[in-house]
């Protein structure tokens, strides 16, 4: 059920890889992940033992317990808001309790979390990562997350396919590239019709109904559920444009609200996706620079120059473009091309400081003609499949994250050359529109539904002020847009994380951090143009460090970094806790989860 999470786990195992503490300890590392990926390609919260069905929808939340420390729910929600008394939808929900005793002064509610996409799971994010999100914004808050409606666990799931293996043998017809040959862009429009045809057909009365203002109706929803009036929210990427829907339709229901890694909303709602790549070589520039900072010893891929190594990265795309490499492993087998390799950086540029030194490991290695650890951290070992009549309902991230962005948003003209004009202009702006601009062109030949829901305008006097949160190399969510959205929220603050990568958990910033967990806590706004740093480098020099807990694991980088050096107790535990953060990929991605891709 899990193969199309490849960048997901790629994000968890190359983690492994970045703790190495000397270069050879990161060589031995990097030759055993393919064992790593196979054993970490099953450990996800669908492979523990708690079977979903087994829990009655209801009208409160009846917690039970699932998931080792976790409680599970599925709250009933009207289906359409318009007609209450009608079909419903369930909606599945996770928590990790506070730490406190039931029925302190100190408890402050629950803390609903988003980790973009859209279609990212929340309670697979609250699964993976609820001790380490308690650890920074606080005990005194319940961890809860929830599948929007259409996506995996909550019902009706939004599902195009009748077997997953069906869903996989179409994603594998799929280029990852739109100007992969000629006719790439025809093509992918092509598929694109056949993918609405195919939802339309699947339908059942509810696709309509699976869109970003429902899920802000549902969020207050779950909030009335707990018994409060006002919704505590932190939400990334995507989840920022819901966290931002919510609070411009019920801002009189915000009571802390943190979006991080903001999307332009309204670029979101006119299903542009133009303004995304702003700074995405402002990131790739970030790997190239601190590159040449590491040195060799530190940096694989290292030459002299900036423009050098990029010279040599575009030597290797050039060179798969025209030639694909076969790989042959003792684990998997497939062929190399430029779209993968292209993916992999493109995903390095979302997690530095946990896939900088891999990506240039995996670059180095391609260089001199082996394309066997690429190819490691891209696939899990062939797909397989019980493929029997009993199978259960398969992931449907791809198929929900259609569904929400194309519903949300004005239609795409159904017609070739609207498709082969919006990439054209796309691409002038940016090259990485060979990759992004298919999230556009993968509302082609959707359903014409009524566009009769929210859309903007996103201006509000919320009653608490909103956080925005945006890093100053972000390749596909610039800092502008969090400034842009700012405006329409009064008395809300833009804090500046001055980093690569998206949103603020992709560097260990404890000063980001501490003033998110005094939001949450206290309500207190950081000053307006602050800006936080992070600590370290996302090529960190090899030397070993001392934890707060113990002996570091073998091989941990040092930081050298001053303000490690200064550090109280109680912010090394809040590094630790956002350093972790970021090897756990709690972020979704619209484009990179790539297999299989329609």
């Amino acid at each position: 059920m899990q193969a199309r999470r490849r960048l997901a786990f790629l994000y968890l195992i190359v983690s492994s890889c970045v703790l190495a503490g000397v270069l050879f300890r990161f060589l031995v590392n990097l030759d055993s992940l393919s064992l790593i990926l196979a054993r970490n390609h099953l450990v996800t919260s669908s492979s523990v033992e708690f079977s979903w069905d087994t829990l009655l929808p209801s009208q409160t939340l009846a917690w039970t317990k699932c998931y080792p420390g976790r409680e599970c729910a599925r709250l009933i929600v009207p289906l359409n808001y318009s007609d209450p008394d009608g079909p419903e939808a369930a909606i599945a929900l996770i928590r990790r309790p506070s730490y406190l005793p039931e029925g302190s002064k100190d408890y402050r509610g629950p803390v609903l979390f988003n980790p973009g996409g859209p279609g990212g799971s929340g309670v697979d994010m609250v699964w993976k990562a609820a001790d380490l999100l308690s650890t920074i914004i606080g005990p005194q808050f319940d961890i809860v997350g929830f599948d929007p409606r259409g996506v995996s666990r909550s019902t009706p799931q939004s599902i195009f396919f009748k077997t997953e293996v069906e869903q996989e043998l179409w994603g594998w017809k799929s280029d990852l590239i739109v100007n992969n040959s000629d006719s790439g862009v025809a093509r992918t429009w092509a598929r694109a019709q056949v993918i609405g045809k195919l939802a339309a057909e699947s339908d059942g009365g509810y696709l309509r109904h699976i869109n970003t203002e429902n899920t802000a109706r549902d969020m207050l929803h779950i909030v009335k559920a707990h018994g409060q009036s006002k919704l505590q929210y932190w939400g990334m990427s995507y989840g920022t444009v819901l966290g931002a829907t919510f609070a411009a339709l019920f801002p009189d229901n915000v009571g802390r609200l943190v979006i991080d890694g903001v999307v332009d909303s309204e670029d979101y709602y006119a299903t542009l996706w133009s303004k995304n790549l702003l700074d995405t070589d402002k990131t790739l520039e970030t790997f190239l620079t601190g590159c040449v900072e590491a040195g060799p010893e530190d940096c694989a891929f290292w030459a002299p120059t900036p423009k050098d190594i990029n010279n040599n990265l575009t030597t290797l795309y050039d060179s798969l473009r025209s030639r694909p490499l076969p790989i042959k492993t003792d684990q998997t087998y497939g062929v190399l091309e430029y779209g993968h390799l292209k993916a992999f950086v493109l995903a390095a540029l979302y997690s530095p400081y946990a896939l900088y030194p891999a990506l240039a490991q995996a670059l180095a290695r391609l260089a001199a003609g082996d394309g066997s650890l690429l190819f490691s951290f891209l696939f899990p070992p062939p797909y397989q499949c019980a493929c029997g009549p009993s199978e259960a309902p398969y992931d449907n991230l791809r198929e929900a994250q259609i569904s929400i962005l194309c519903n949300d948003g004005d239609d795409v003209p159904d017609d070739l050359e609207s498709s082969q004009k919006y990439f054209e202009e796309l691409y002038e702006s940016s090259d990485w529109a060979e990759m992004w601009a298919r999230i556009r062109l993968d509302c082609v030949g959707w359903p014409k539904f009524p566009k009769d829901h929210f859309q903007g305008p996103f201006v509000a006097n919320t009653s608490y002020p909103i956080l925005l949160v945006g890093n100053t190399a972000d390749p596909v969510t610039p800092l502008w847009a969090a400034k842009k959205m700012s405006k329409g929220f009064n008395n809300s603050v833009v804090l500046t994380q001055d980093s690569p990568g998206h949103c603020s958990v992709a560097a260990p910033s404890v000063c980001t951090m501490n003033h998110i967990r005094n939001y949450f806590i206290h309500g207190t706004l950081p000053e307006p143009s602050t800006v936080c740093e992070p600590i370290g480098k996302p090529f960190p020099e090899s030397i070993q460090v001392a934890s707060p807990f113990g002996q570091s694991a073998a091989g941990e980088h040092a930081t050298q970094d001053p303000l490690m050096a200064s550090m109280s107790q109680e912010d090394r535990v809040l590094y630790d806790a956002v350093r972790e953060l970021g090897k756990k990929n709690i972020i979704s991605n619209p484009f990179l989860g790539f297999g299989p891709l329609f």
